[in-house]
């Protein structure tokens, strides 16, 4: 595997619903592409929530902790739109 350029994930401002965005391109970043690190040190990252990019032509690799730790509560993690 080549190392990627990490970006990071911002969270959406005015938004009902817990919104990630890619630091890369500012596409919606899905929850069903977002995981735990777990200290795999998975993509060479030191982060420990990482999304993938879906959008076409992107595939950005996201740290996501700053985003997640601008959160309200930690129960919003699980409200995080998909």
């Amino acid at each position: 595997m080549t190392t990627r350029d990490l970006y990071i994930a911002t969270l959406a401002p005015g938004r009902a619903v817990p919104t990630l965005l890619c630091g890369h391109c500012n596409s919606i970043l899905s929850r069903t592409r977002m995981f735990r690190n777990d200290n795999q040190d998975r993509y060479d990252v030191g982060c420990q929530t990482i999304a993938l990019c879906s959008a076409d032509d992107c595939g950005a690799v996201n740290s996501c902790d700053a985003a997640i730790a601008a959160l309200d509560s930690p129960d919003e993690m699980k409200e995080i739109a998909s």
